[in-house]
């Protein structure tokens, strides 16, 4: 019992050294200075001209002095680009940490350029600066000076395309016929529509076949049913499979189990699609179609003769501007969205970004539209 004791003793005694010991505790407080800016070096070139073929040659380098946070911690710069001297709308184009120098490739040149709304094919003066911050919060963040110089930005058109090929639709199984173009979602990039007539020809089980390709006159790459041909029953919903998306070898077909019009939606994000009969009945058979707008000289389009409801145009010079549809009754159709959207009536203006040839399609089903650029 007295050893018993003695220990208790003992153990009081060492928490009461360890509670005063961190009433006292003289660890030093981590301090840093505000860094005076550092100093961003003038180029030795003033104008650059971005090379839409050699991408990821190098732009421009970099160069500036160190801050000095006057603590030995590891600082953050920030190249941050803008379109205006007051960097109302900095874009930040790369982030290094410890470095004083940094190399800005052809393409995230053009890319910071695209994202402040420099236009393409034009010269444009660019501002850069570079900003210094410590920690994962970047904290004191301080601007150095800015420097600027002229860029001639290239346009990147950031979107796929798709075409349908087979015999339940207007082309056969010919892969570069005036092949109909799928619509892009205005909100979704991924996801494509087409909503209109297809064919079950002979109605036969290989008749009213069709898939999606990505380049006219070409079988690959192409997208259908995970089910390989022969298998690929007819449903109105599943997965899609692609050569060489998902797999090397060609996928099945989708298909449709009598002539009319159908909603065809496919989802190139989930893998997936859906295939239901659509209502027509309703639809108001508009006997011609223009574009106008201050993008284009108005123009007549062609009426499909395999889907009257769908229109079109080869080839169509545009410039940046705004476009509509203009029907034969005197109503016109428009979006608010670029290369992509679905239209109304009265909806507003196409806006056109950048100057090219154009093939232009509408579908006045519902309204869905796609400007698809020739040499982007």
């Amino acid at each position: 019992m007295k050893n018993l004791k003695n220990i208790s003793i003992l153990a009081f005694v060492v928490f009461m050294f360890s509670l005063l010991n961190s009433c006292e505790d003289t660890t030093d407080t981590f301090e840093v200075a505000v860094t005076a800016p550092i100093t961003l070096a003038d180029l030795t070139i003033s104008t650059i001209e971005l090379d839409p073929v050699n991408t990821n040659n190098a732009a421009l380098t970099l160069n500036w002095t160190e801050a000095d946070y006057e603590q030995p911690a590891s600082v953050n710069y920030s190249i941050e680009i803008s379109a205006d001297e007051s960097f109302t709308n900095p874009v930040k184009a790369a982030t290094v940490n410890g470095k004083n120098t940094v190399t800005l490739s052809v393409s995230e040149l053009n890319s910071a350029a695209g994202t402040i709304g420099l236009p393409p094919f034009a010269w444009n003066t660019l501002y850069t600066r570079v900003t210094s911050s410590l920690g994962s919060q970047n904290g004191l963040p301080v601007p150095s000076n800015s420097i600027s110089f002229s860029v001639y930005p290239y346009f990147n058109y950031p979107f796929n395309d798709f075409y349908l090929v087979g015999n339940g639709v207007s082309s056969g199984w010919n892969n570069n016929s005036n092949n109909h173009p799928l619509f892009r979602d205005q909100g979704n990039a991924n996801l494509y529509h087409y909503t209109g007539f297809f064919t079950k020809g002979g109605g036969g089980f290989d008749d009213g076949r069709f898939k999606i390709l990505e380049s006219r006159g070409l079988w690959q790459p192409q997208w259908g049913v995970t089910d390989n041909e022969g298998d690929d029953v007819l449903k109105e919903a599943g997965e899609i499979a692609g050569n060489p998306g998902t797999q090397s070898s060609d996928p099945g077909r989708f298909g449709v189990p009598a002539d009319g019009y159908y909603m065809f939606t496919i989802n190139f994000s989930s893998k997936t699609y859906t295939n239901v009969p659509y209502d027509a009945s309703a639809a108001t058979n508009f006997t011609s179609m223009s574009i106008q707008g201050t993008a284009a000289t108005t123009a007549a389009m062609n009426q499909s003769s395999f889907n009257g409801h769908i229109w079109y145009l080869n080839s169509v010079r545009l410039i940046p501007g705004d476009l509509q549809f203009l029907t034969n009754t005197g109503s016109v159709w428009a979006g608010t969205t670029a290369f992509s959207g679905q239209a109304t009536e009265n909806g507003g203006n196409i806006p056109v970004v950048v100057e090219d040839d154009y093939e232009v399609w509408f579908n006045d089903l519902d309204g869905r539209y796609i400007l698809i650029p020739l040499n982007l």
